[in-house]
């Protein structure tokens, strides 16, 4: 739709023709120079990944850190030792989360999928097809597309963009997609326009812009993108 995605990229002021691959491209390249590789996702292990992409929902990734260093401290960030966990035992390490016994059900509910389909060894699940694999983390009670694509991405080396809600407020303000757009949509944008050997480094780069340039409230004039937009008629 015209209002939702539009044609005539401007830079610094000045017109360019630009494709929406380019345009992103350019994005990419000025965050990269503002704040260099940003070496995401922060974890010793896969497994240690995907339970800081079900704990972070709906919390600060200094939250997580705390809830996982929790479980590090009592030995219980394994597969097999939180699987037999009680709900409650397990809830309590992850406290500092927030909504710790709903992310506790949701950490269940993937770590019994993760036992019963791969042995609790999640680096088996590299060798199944990334549409497959996304279609039944989405069947796991709590995992939602970007939990998903997270898992897949950063834990597992699958070529899936994640969208957040720092990337969809930053291509949202700088004029390519409305934020009310779906996910897929967002996701497409992305998968078919740059190469999938950026999609780490990229998300991490949308990640350090949102928290502290693109913010609710922006700061645009000290903004790296400043400038950066991409207007139509």
């Amino acid at each position: 739709m015209k209002e939702d995605i539009v044609a005539i990229a401007h830079y610094n002021t000045t017109a360019h023709d630009l494709s929406i691959g380019e345009f992103l491209t350019r994005i990419y390249e000025t965050l990269n120079a503002a704040f260099g590789p940003q070496h995401w996702w922060p974890a010793e292990t896969p497994f240690e990944v995907a339970v800081g992409a079900i704990l972070t929902q709906n919390t600060n990734w200094l939250n997580v850190e705390k809830a996982i260093s929790n479980l590090k401290a009592n030995n219980a960030l394994d597969p097999l030792i939180m699987h037999a966990m009680s709900p409650h035992d397990l809830s309590a390490l992850i406290k500092p989360s927030g909504y710790h016994n709903v992310k506790a059900a949701r950490l269940k509910a993937f770590i019994e999928f993760l036992v019963l389909n791969y042995g609790g060894v999640i680096e088996t699940m590299t060798g199944q097809e990334t549409a497959a694999l996304r279609t039944a983390l989405l069947e796991i009670h709590g995992i939602g597309p970007e939990t998903a694509d997270s898992i897949l991405l950063y834990a597992l080396q699958k070529p899936v963009f994640v969208i957040d809600a720092y990337t969809k407020r930053v291509i949202d303000r700088h004029g390519l997609m409305v934020y009310k757009r779906p996910y897929d949509d967002f996701q497409a944008l992305f998968q078919n326009s740059i190469g999938r050997d950026i999609y780490n480094n990229y998300h991490a780069l949308f990640v350090r812009l949102g928290k502290y340039f693109c913010k609710p409230k922006p700061l645009c004039a000290e903004c790296p993108l400043k400038g950066i937009s991409y207007h139509g008629d």
